[in-house]
């Protein structure tokens, strides 16, 4: 979610939102008087210390972080090098907002459980990832007060895009190259920023870390479930009239965290964000707040968005949106991304403007299938979740769209996406193009043709990796008819032309002075 983040709440004692009902940004001084001093632990404290509570990571994944701090510590050992520690606060989620919460309001938490983590490793390096200028440049300046943070630590901008939160997107931007998931799998702790040894977690983990460095685990144990003890954070937004990043004990009833937010829930919830799972609206609100509870009732925790809908939307045509996003928002590195993908959507949207029937529903369903477990990342696995998950959750939505061509309700954008007007689209003069398909054999992943030779379009920006094959279209177009222009429609007035492509949306990260 674009910064600034939106308000903060809690149910039951603050502990990762402690001062933030009295500051809007917590300063090292009142970081100082509110939470204390950490005290420094050797490597097998600190590792003792998260695996007595069973500390998992908050970005998404839940690996338990204890197993990354010994990896990481024994990578070091073996190779002698000094380890690096990554905060990776890029949620390219668009629904997401509590990491950027966190670093915007109560940065000095984050670096505490970043240093505490720094120092018990014997690391000498500290890098905070983020997307957006503004963050970037609050967290930069946040680090320069304090003299351990100034000596030890870069902030990294990288671009705003879905996969650049992923881990290995993140370490590829520090170390210059673009901002996409590595092909192959790598591990981090073997081999991260620069070849060293890297912790990298995101920035509510090391916030967690800081809390039960200061609490120790019995406090820290006070709150949540035995087993899965502390709060956690949500972003809770969709159709929620206050949305907000709410601080939650573990297990807690969904139903309780969305009437604060003053959400009603007429189709479905959304939880874990897009590549997560939906929730039937008869179910949601006694789901508990755990990974347990969530996985038990069909949904994943993920990296902790909810995201409800209420009844004056279309839930198919909302999941459509996102699921044309996600397609785009790939690296385009294997074929369920650049050719499965784009189908998934083009199939899901034809559901949704009633255009498919029954033919585009099993389509979606098969190439929605035909995608998990063959990604060279996890986009495509997540994207099928999301998107099987939606026609399982909506049966009589689903049905009013297939047989009677639709729900009758608009497409309010309830759910959250980034915006529009500075992505690139590949359009067309209608005036102009005269059927010769060209286009559609150079981005098959684009544009299909109908059964008179003229362009379908899929209501999708350019992804960066189709910039080059829509150039070539663009230039070799016979009737001069299409164009790429930022943002709009896929269609342009009498008269358009053709235009060149602006340049890439992906590249390696910027870097700011700490």
């Amino acid at each position: 979610m674009s910064f600034p983040a939106p308000e903060v709440m809690r149910i039951g004692q603050a502990r990762l939102t402690a001062g933030l009902d009295r500051f809007a940004s917590i300063s090292l001084r009142e970081h100082e008087e509110i939470f204390g001093s950490l005290r420094r632990m050797a490597t097998a404290q600190l590792v003792d210390l998260v695996e007595s509570v069973d500390l998992r990571g908050r970005g998404g994944a839940a690996f338990p972080f204890g197993h990354k701090l010994r990896a990481v510590a024994a990578s070091a050992a073996a190779r002698g090098g000094k380890p690096v520690v990554v905060v990776n606060g890029s949620e390219g989620e668009p629904g997401s907002a509590k990491d950027a919460m966190l670093l915007s309001r109560s940065p000095y938490l984050v670096m505490a459980g970043a240093l505490l983590a720094c120092q018990a490793l014997g690391g000498r390096e500290i890098v905070v990832g983020v997307a957006g200028g503004a963050l970037a440049g609050l967290v930069a300046t946040a680090l320069r007060a304090e003299p351990n943070l100034r000596r030890l630590t870069r902030v990294v901008q990288v671009p705003e895009r879905f996969v650049s939160g992923e881990g290995g997107a993140l370490v590829n931007a520090v170390n210059g190259h673009a901002a996409l998931p590595p092909g192959r799998k790598r591990r981090a702790s073997d081999s991260g920023v620069g070849g060293r040894p890297t912790l990298l977690s995101n920035a509510e983990t090391f916030a967690q870390l800081a809390v039960l460095g200061l609490l120790g685990p019995e406090g820290y144990a006070s709150a949540g479930t035995p087993d899965e003890p502390g709060t956690l954070l949500l972003t809770v937004g969709g159709s929620a009239a206050r949305p907000a990043v709410v601080e939650v004990p573990a297990g807690t009833a969904l139903g309780t965290v969305l009437d604060i937010c003053e959400a009603r829930v007429a189709e479905g919830v959304l939880v874990g964000g897009y590549h997560g799972a939906w929730l039937p609206a008869e179910i949601a609100y006694d789901v508990p707040v755990s990974r347990a509870g969530m996985e038990a009732a069909g949904g994943t925790l993920g990296a902790g968005v909810v995201l409800p809908l209420d009844g004056t939307t279309c839930p198919l045509g909302e999941v459509a949106r996102v699921a044309r996003y996600l397609a785009a928002e790939s690296s385009g590195q294997c074929g369920p991304c650049k050719l499965g993908l784009p189908g998934v959507a083009r199939a899901l949207t034809a559901v949704a403007d009633g255009s498919g029937g029954v033919g585009a529903l099993e389509a979606a369903r098969r190439s929605a299938g035909a995608v998990r477990g063959r990604g060279a990342c996890h986009h495509p696995d997540g994207t099928a979740r999301f998107v099987l998950s939606a026609l399982d959750a909506f049966p009589a939505d689903l049905a009013a769209h297939v047989f009677r061509g639709g729900c009758g309700r608009p497409v309010r954008d309830v759910l959250p996406m980034p915006a529009d007007e500075v992505q690139a689209r590949l359009v067309v003069d209608w005036t102009r193009c005269a059927g010769h398909g060209l286009c559609g054999r150079l981005v098959p992943e684009l544009v299909r043709l109908d059964r008179n030779g003229y362009p379908a379009f899929l209501d999708m920006p350019v992804p960066f990796w189709l910039e080059r094959d829509a150039q070539q279209a663009v230039a070799m177009c016979p009737a001069l008819a299409l164009r790429v222009q930022r943002g709009g429609p896929a269609v342009l007035p009498p008269g358009g032309g053709a235009r060149g492509l602006p340049g890439p949306a992906a590249g390696p990260a910027r870097w700011l002075p700490g």
